[in-house]
């Protein structure tokens, strides 16, 4: 298994890059974020098993490596690593388009652990900017757009609207809705998802003359990728 790992810091690449070696695995390094991102993309030694990308990177950083990634529809699964300390920085890596993340100092047997577990799940599509037809949605940025024009959504309905977009081309019941929209304890009336599925047609189709969201009798709702 081939492993490409982008740190700036040497002797920090050095160690990951020997621990990994013994455990089996072949490492290529880099050590700034265009480095990473040309090593990721257009090394000879073709598409590896998983990368192991620092945030804090000289030239680019690695937010901006894995978001280049993902839009160039390379879905290698990434690990990313970073001294930061927080759940907003989680976040945006993982809007981003990374797998998973550790926080530095971190435990090399857990390393090989998240490494393996990476691999073993495989790489799924999974773009930083979901889409159906001219109908974007930006996880990191909070922002729906039609074409050129963004379009003002809740933050309820931005959740309801990220996991159907997520689900593309899928029929989701109301109750898988519930669960990953609202709360899988919610005890209030089911059909607010109906309410809520109303308010985003308002928006992202009636004044598009579209029908993004389609009702599936008997099941619930779906996008269609070419919406």
């Amino acid at each position: 298994m081939r492993i490409l790992v982008v740190e700036d810091e040497a002797e920090l690449a050095e160690t990951i890059r020997d621990g990994l070696a013994r455990e089996g695995f072949t490492v290529d390094l880099a050590h700034d974020g265009p480095d990473g991102l040309w090593t990721a993309t257009e090394s000879p030694h073709g598409a590896y098993d998983a990368i192991v990308l620092d945030i804090m990177l000289p030239g680019l950083s690695g937010y901006e490596v894995c978001r280049q990634l993902r839009s160039r529809q390379i879905w290698t699964p990434v690990l990313m690593l970073t001294a930061k300390d927080g759940e907003y920085d989680e976040a945006d890596a993982l809007d981003l388009g990374a797998d998973d993340y550790m926080t530095k100092p971190f435990s090399f047997v857990l390393l090989i652990a998240h490494l393996r577990a990476l691999i073993r799940r495989g790489a799924p599509e999974r773009p930083a900017v979901l889409a159906a037809g001219d109908l974007t949605l930006d996880p990191a940025q909070r922002r729906v757009c039609r074409g050129d024009t963004q379009i003002p959504v809740t933050p309820r309905e931005f959740a309801l609207l990220e996991f159907l977009l997520r689900n593309r081309d899928r029929a989701v019941t109301k109750a898988a809705i519930i669960e990953n929209v609202w709360d899988a304890h919610f005890s209030g009336d089911r059909n607010i998802v109906e309410v809520y599925v109303g308010y985003l047609r308002k928006k992202i189709d009636h004044p598009f003359g579209r029908n993004t969201i389609e009702t599936v009798r008997g099941t619930g709702y779906r996008i269609a990728g070419n919406a």
